[in-house]
């Protein structure tokens, strides 16, 4: 069996409420939910939350909220992995039974079923993938990066660089923060 886990707390910071947060008429995390359903691979869609208005607008798009998580697992401290961990393990202690994770953060609308499907094909044919996640190119090479010191003045992380050629330097990557099985 499948699962997917979509983390999603109700105390953002930087953008109060965003998991429910309406985008295109529909809050954030249905989005979420309507992706990993189209994929047709998950058995169980699971969001772990500890808000109780967002696990009532989850199980109104179908999907499962079998507990709240505690709050400390949903401060700003709180990272992705420590809640998936800790949903992996109340979900065996319920008696779920499942083969493979994957994390959807529930803020995604522009994500595509294709790419979920494709990173669980990579991570099936390649036993030596444990996780697989999406990743994105940097926008700028960031041989080229930038820092500001004391007096707010900028200069380059490593001069080597600076008359490198942009095509000359080797392409970069960054999480795209969309989902990891």
């Amino acid at each position: 069996m499948n699962i997917v886990i979509i983390p999603a707390r109700g105390g953002s910071k930087r953008i109060p409420r965003k998991n429910i947060k309406v985008f295109n008429g529909y809050p954030m995390i249905f989005w979420a939910i309507k992706i990993a359903k189209s994929t047709n691979i998950f058995d169980k869609i699971i969001v772990s939350t500890e808000d109780k208005e967002i696990s009532e607008i989850a199980r109104s798009y179908n999907a499962e909220v079998p507990f709240l998580r505690p709050k400390d697992l949903a401060d700003d401290y709180t990272n992705t992995p420590e809640v998936v961990e800790f949903t992996i393990q109340e979900l065996q202690n319920l008696d779920y039974k499942f083969n493979s994770v994957c994390c959807i953060y529930p803020t995604v609308p522009l994500l595509i079923k294709e790419d979920i499907i494709e990173g669980k094909k990579t991570m099936d044919n390649n036993i030596e993938n444990k996780f697989v996640f999406a990743a994105t190119t940097f926008d700028y090479p960031i041989q080229r990066a930038l820092i500001l010191d004391d007096n707010k003045n900028s200069k380059m992380v490593d001069k080597r660089y600076l008359y490198t050629r942009s095509q000359d330097l080797e392409m970069t990557f960054h999480d795209a923060g969309l989902f990891y099985w």
